[in-house]
C-alpha cells in the first residue's frame, strides 16, 4: 500500500497484520481520490476509523492542511504514527486512541472539519450513527465532504433525518462487498 500522488508519493505505507482492520484497496482509494482531488488543499481532515492512516495521509499528500486521526486500537494507532512520520506528516497530525462514540461525545465544541473520512470495519455497520453524531456536535463545517465506505450497511439517507443536510456527490458499489458515498453536508442541525 502506497499515497498515490502529492508531496509524499510512492512512499510504502505499513499495516496491521491479521484481519483487525481492512485497509481500503487501492483501487478504491484511486477512485474516492479522484472524486475529491479538487477539494482537498488547505481542508481539515478527521479520519475517524483511522486503520492504517492510508486515508487521511493521502489527504495530507494533496495538500489537507491537517489531519484528526482516530481509532479504537492502540495497535492500529502505533502504526498510524509511524506512516505519519514515514510520510513526514506527523506535524500536520494529531492522534487519539479512542471509540468513536467517545471522541464526538468528548470533542464536541471543540473541533469542526471539512474533510470526513468514516470507513469503520464493515461489521460495525456504523456509517450513518457516526455521521449523526458528527452532525448532533456541530463537528462539520458547511460544504464539508464526508466520505463513507461501507459493507452491508444501508446507507441511504433519504430514509434518515439527514436526508435535507447532504448532497450525495457519488454513491458506488465495489463488487459485492464494498459500497462508497461521498456526501457534501450543506449545513443545519438534527434536532
Amino acid at each position: 500500500m502506497k499515497i498515490i500522488t502529492g508531496t509524499a508519493k510512492g512512499k510504502t505505507l505499513l499495516t496491521l497484520e491479521g484481519e483487525a482492520t481492512r485497509p481500503t484497496s487501492e483501487r478504491i482509494k484511486e477512485a474516492i481520490f479522484s472524486s475529491i482531488q479538487f477539494d482537498i488543499e488547505n481542508r481539515v481532515v478527521l479520519d475517524l476509523f483511522g486503520g492504517c492512516g492510508q486515508l487521511g495521509l493521502e489527504a495530507l499528500s494533496r495538500g489537507a492542511a491537517s489531519c484528526m486521526f482516530v481509532d479504537a486500537a492502540q495497535d492500529a494507532m502505533a502504526i498510524i504514527k509511524k506512516n505519519a512520520e514515514k510520510t513526514g506528516f506527523f506535524g500536520q497530525s494529531r492522534f487519539l486512541v479512542s471509540d468513536y462514540r467517545n471522541y464526538i461525545r468528548k470533542a464536541a465544541g471543540d473541533y469542526r472539519f471539512d474533510l470526513v473520512f468514516l470507513d469503520p470495519p464493515y461489521a460495525m455497520s456504523c456509517c450513518v450513527d457516526a455521521l449523526s453524531r458528527l452532525v448532533k456536535a456541530d463537528m462539520l463545517l458547511p460544504g464539508a465532504l464526508v466520505v463513507m465506505e461501507s459493507g452491508t450497511e444501508d446507507t441511504d439517507l433519504s430514509k434518515t433525518p439527514l436526508k435535507t443536510l447532504f448532497e450525495v456527490r457519488k454513491s458506488q458499489r465495489y463488487g459485492k462487498k464494498t459500497a462508497v458515498d461521498i456526501l457534501l453536508f450543506k449545513g443545519g442541525t438534527l434536532t
